[in-house]
């Protein structure tokens, strides 16, 4: 018990001041992690000897990790980007595959080892490619867009492998039944999985959350997917397909993103010690013996993987620039492929030497990627000079447009509703420029005479090249949310003072666009309701002064009337149910409510982010309560926040 302790201790010790070294440094933690393991395993200083719990335990945080790409994983994200994800991102993972299992069977191993190998070398981080990517903000660039549809494809090829892998193991007298087994296992799982497990899962759900018990709800979703990993393994698959599945089924329920943030910290730990685990498998020593393999091995992964990919996305249509950066930036082992290559090695479909040169050269890559992403800029300068000189033109054909122009209006996006407002910005004769990256709608307006030029409105220079210091207003008409935080934050930091009104799909993001410096947000969704309402009034015979004033009061008063609804299960699959968005809730007080005899104020319920809109009280409904309403038994209690805020404020208000 005492040297288990103390083995502990260091463990916690390491991570603690290598992990926190790491994060001053900006490095993902991903990467203390590995180098924890080298140091302190059995290969370095030998505190931490290598055994089979420690393994097993290590096995969880991959079991974790999977269940997390599950809860992750949509459908409508996939469908929205299936070209790149099945053809750029598809096309790297077989070319890499066959490309590896020839070299493999040109230098004497078998092609189930090549095969295993050109799996294992395919994956890139997604960790750390989506976090660099993340704090650089370019996750919705031409090149993010290429990146996350790459990550997205090789994390679905992971679950294939994590079949195929064991299957190539058995044999060749037996290879082609085993296959065939484990896939059928895999499909009917998957199948009987997906169709009564949500039927199953949804109910199951709804009882557990009843109680209103986080400690409940918490030991729910463990045994939900600890249960699914063992009925997996017991079924002859991995147990990380299981957790793939149980993500998979709760990212369907209204509980995804309450699940998500319980299960963060268990995942976060036990992923910390596997890639700990990883480290440890290190041999120093075999390194320095087969250097030169190393060495050989890392270069093929960082340029050959680099220049694939690079092809591929030019092939695809993409710019040059656009290319390299894609490349250079999957140009790195991945995490699932250390899962991957644990799973190899411990079948023995890989030897000891040929997975210590693996190994290595996968975790230099990975030492390598921030680096390499960080100078992937000037990389791309060099090499693509031209494309400069058109930025330059692009930015030159924006400044000349717009130089004569003074106190006018800057229209981001010439799309439909771009298009809608330039019109009536022309019949009261303010003058504006209109910037877009569609070259062809540019083209074809520019030819009718529009004063609408090429150019991307979240680049700060082509903002500055359009006269932001000059604009009387700037006027976001497309519906991306990230790309117009970006042109918030350049607006915002170049003049303060001008107004910015930003277009919205709905009141998903209303706070965060206003947060960010928007003069006024206008969401579609609102903004229709608000449409049929008044000509429904006026149908009704309602004066048209009563109905233009309540409709100037609802926009006054920012959509507090309209913000959130009562959801059903008809709003499941709906787009505006998927953002979780901000939603209705009613809580009845009964006599032993913990709220009964006290005021709003008294509650504090807006430090849950939940807005009390209304109070139903003996069949009478105060649509404004105010701060000093007392609450009685009996009272309904509407409330407007969501769902995991929701569900703490109905807690507070019957338990306290």
């Amino acid at each position: 018990m005492h040297n288990t302790l103390q083995l502990v201790l260091i463990l916690l010790a390491a991570a603690v001041l290598v992990v926190a070294l790491f994060r001053s440094l900006r490095l993902p933690p991903l990467l203390a992690y590995l180098l924890v393991g080298m140091v302190i395993g059995p290969h370095a200083l030998g505190w931490l000897p290598e055994s089979s719990e420690t393994s097993y335990l290590a096995e969880f945080g991959v079991v974790f990790l999977m269940f997390s790409i599950g809860l992750e994983f949509s459908l409508p994200q996939l469908k929205a980007m299936q070209g790149i994800v099945f053809g750029l991102g598809g096309a790297q993972v077989l070319l890499t595959l066959a490309l590896v299992l020839a070299a493999c069977m040109f230098m004497g191993l078998s092609w189930q080892a090549g095969v295993a190998l050109g799996g294992i070398l395919a994956m890139s981080s997604t960790a750390i490619v989506s976090k660099l990517l993340a704090e650089k903000v370019e996750l919705h660039s031409r090149h993010g867009r290429e990146i996350v549809g790459v990550l997205l494809f090789q994390d679905l090829a992971v679950v294939p492998l994590l079949v195929l892998i064991p299957a190539l193991a058995a044999g060749d007298q037996n290879l082609g039944w085993t296959m065939a087994e484990a896939f059928l296992k895999a499909a009917v799982l998957l199948a009987v999985l997906l169709v009564f497990g949500q039927r199953l899962l949804r109910p199951w759900f709804h009882l557990v959350a009843g109680h209103k018990t986080s400690e409940l709800f918490m030991l729910n979703v463990l045994l939900v997917t600890l249960g699914l990993a063992y009925l997996t393994e017991l079924a002859g698959l991995s147990m990380a397909l299981g957790a793939f599945l149980a993500g998979i089924l709760i990212s369907e329920t209204e509980y995804r993103y309450q699940v998500e943030a319980d299960i963060q910290p268990f995942r976060d730990v036990l992923l910390g010690l596997f890639f700990v685990t990883i480290g440890m498998q290190l041999d120093l020593s075999a390194v320095a013996d087969n250097f030169a393999w190393v060495m050989a091995l890392l270069f093929a992964l960082v340029v050959g993987k680099a220049l694939l990919i690079g092809i591929l996305s030019r092939f695809s249509g993409s710019e040059l620039s656009v290319s390299i950066r894609t490349g250079l930036a999957l140009a790195q082992g991945g995490e699932f492929g250390f899962v991957l290559l644990t799973l190899a090695g411990g079948v023995h479909l890989i030897d000891g030497p040929v997975m210590q040169v693996t190994l290595s050269a996968m975790l230099l890559s990975m030492l390598a990627a921030p680096f390499i992403i960080q100078y992937s800029e000037a990389i791309v300068q060099k090499v693509c000079g031209g494309e400069w000189v058109n930025r330059a033109r692009e930015l030159h054909e924006v400044a000349v447009r717009s130089a004569s122009s003074e106190q006018h209006v800057i229209v981001c996006g010439y799309g439909r509703s771009g298009q809608n407002l330039a019109r009536f910005l022309e019949q009261e004769n303010i003058s504006f420029i209109a910037l877009d990256h569609d070259a062809l709608r540019v083209k074809a307006a520019a030819v009718a005479g529009e004063s609408v030029v090429y150019g991307d409105a979240s680049r700060r220079e082509v903002l500055m090249a359009a006269g932001l210091n000059r604009a009387k207003a700037l006027v976001v008409t497309y519906a991306d949310v990230k790309s117009s935080l970006r042109v918030l934050h350049h607006a915002h930091e170049m003049r303060p003072d001008l107004a910015v009104i930003v277009r919205t799909l709905d009141d998903t993001d209303l706070e965060k666009l206003r947060d960010a410096g928007a003069t006024e947000v206008v969401p579609e969704v609102l903004e229709g309701s608000l449409m049929l309402a008044s000509h429904t009034l006026m149908l009704l015979g309602v004066p048209l002064s009563r109905v233009v004033r309540r409709v100037r009061q609802i926009r006054e008063a920012r959509y507090n009337l309209l913000r959130g609804f009562f959801h059903g299960a008809t709003d499941q699959d709906d787009e505006l149910s998927e953002k979780m968005q901000p939603r209705l809730h009613t809580v009845a007080l009964g006599e032993g409510g913990t709220a009964v005899g006290k005021t709003l104020a008294d509650l504090n319920l807006d430090s849950l982010l939940v807005q009390v809109t209304a109070v139903r009280r003996r069949n009478i409904r105060a649509l404004e309560p105010q701060p000093e309403t007392m609450l009685q038994a009996g009272d309904v209690v509407v409330l407007l926040g969501a769902p995991e805020n929701l569900a703490a404020a109905e807690l507070r208000l019957l338990q306290g």
